[in-house]
């Protein structure tokens, strides 16, 4: 009995898009002031990592920063861009920052839970694009988050535009843990034979 193509069909549901079978989808991105547009020499450097529930439509953001030239001001997520990795654009989550987002630090965290079917946690903009629905607006933000066309923003007293900026990926270790899976049905498979 040929096996390849239960092979090739496990392969084939392993790449097809995160949001079609992930109940909890992981993004991340390391901040820096050379990842801004235009860069800014900020010595800076912080981390992220942003978690979508779409059973339970709950966003965790949790977020590390250090070095700041000036003090931080606000912090969101700014969607969606024309294309990946580039331009600005308009914020898409609360304004004017995250709720309880530490201002007038040059260091720290936040770790926060959004309910995305709250309009509080969307920017007006951002669900008035969505047509005044907080569910198309959590689709607009997923579809960009899993194309590179998000990013996450910490601006300061000294760089008001933004200090740090990381555009949000699919994070590796999903993305390893799925192929590490598939790398270790195969294996079992070749060893009943």
């Amino acid at each position: 009995m040929r096996r390849w193509p239960l092979v090739f069909a496990v392969i084939a549901a392993a790449l097809a898009p995160l949001s079609a079978r992930a109940t909890l989808i992981t993004f991340g991105a390391p901040l820096l002031g050379a990842t801004e547009s235009p860069p800014v020499a900020s010595p800076g450097t912080g981390s992220t990592i942003v978690s979508l529930n779409t059973d339970t439509h709950e966003m965790r953001v949790y977020v590390t920063f250090s070095g700041l030239v000036g003090n931080a001001t606000v912090s969101h997520i700014h969607c969606c861009t024309a294309l990946p990795f580039t331009f600005n654009v308009g914020v898409a989550t609360a304004l004017p920052s995250f709720p309880g987002f530490p201002a007038g630090v040059t260091s720290g965290s936040y770790d926060h839970i959004f309910n995305l079917t709250d309009t509080a946690s969307w920017s007006p903009a951002f669900l008035t694009a969505a047509g005044g629905s907080t569910s198309v607006a959590e689709a607009n933000l997923l579809a960009a988050l899993e194309t590179g066309r998000a990013y996450l923003n910490i601006h300061s007293v000294s760089f008001p535009a933004g200090e740090l900026r990381g555009f949000l990926i699919p994070e590796p270790t999903t993305i390893a843990l799925l192929a590490g899976g598939l790398i270790a049905a195969v294996g079992v498979r070749r060893r009943r034979r």
